[in-house]
């Protein structure tokens, strides 16, 4: 079976140029984040007296430790990614960074539920009481941004997609002679080329 393509490989690049500019965006906003909570947080960490807020601020500091950590390396892979990627890759990356976005949605569910069940605990553990509860509202505020956060940035990559992605799938059609199919991308704006396999 022959089947004819004709592709626009700046199309892709231009998509993929796009998506890690997203990502690069979406990673300062993590990182502005946490280094924010280590300002307020670690100065209140520094000057409350002992108790539930003194153990909601250490866990902020911790938590974003966790946060700085994942932004930093996350900008740099963005900074470097590699835009000339081809239709398959593209179209494998751009699910996997969906896939990985609404996976974190369901964790940072998880962290808020274990905020409530140290706020639960606290009721039946006096020594720790206050531990616990300023854990518990730290995991809570913690995981309620993350999970703002990874459910805004699977949207703005499905809208991403949506918008772009999908008309350059769109443009896929079946060939008249019947026996393979035709893709044509923005023909006059590119130079394409073809390719018989």
């Amino acid at each position: 079976m022959v089947f004819a393509f004709q592709s626009n490989a700046q199309s892709f690049e231009q998509f993929n140029k796009e998506r890690t500019q997203i990502d690069k965006r979406l990673m300062i906003g993590l990182g502005s984040w946490a280094t924010s909570n280590f300002i307020v947080s670690g100065i209140g960490w520094a000057t409350v007296p002992a108790g539930e807020a003194r153990y909601f601020h250490q866990m902020n500091v911790l938590w974003n430790t966790v946060n700085i950590g994942l932004a930093i390396p996350g900008y740099l892979k963005a900074r470097k990614a590699n835009s000339s990627l081809s239709f398959s890759e593209t179209i494998r990356i751009q699910h996997q960074t969906e896939k990985i976005f609404l996976i974190n949605s369901g964790l940072d569910i998880g962290y808020m539920a274990g905020g409530l069940l140290l706020k639960s605990s606290a009721k039946t553990n006096v020594s720790k009481q206050h531990q616990f509860n300023g854990y518990g509202n730290s995991l809570l505020f913690q995981g309620g941004f993350l999970f703002l956060f990874d459910l805004t940035a699977y949207i703005i990559h499905n809208s991403h997609s949506k918008k772009s992605l999908d008309k350059l799938l769109n443009s896929v059609q079946f060939s008249s002679t019947g026996i393979g199919f035709q893709w044509n991308l923005n023909s006059n704006l590119f130079s394409s080329n073809k390719r018989q396999l």
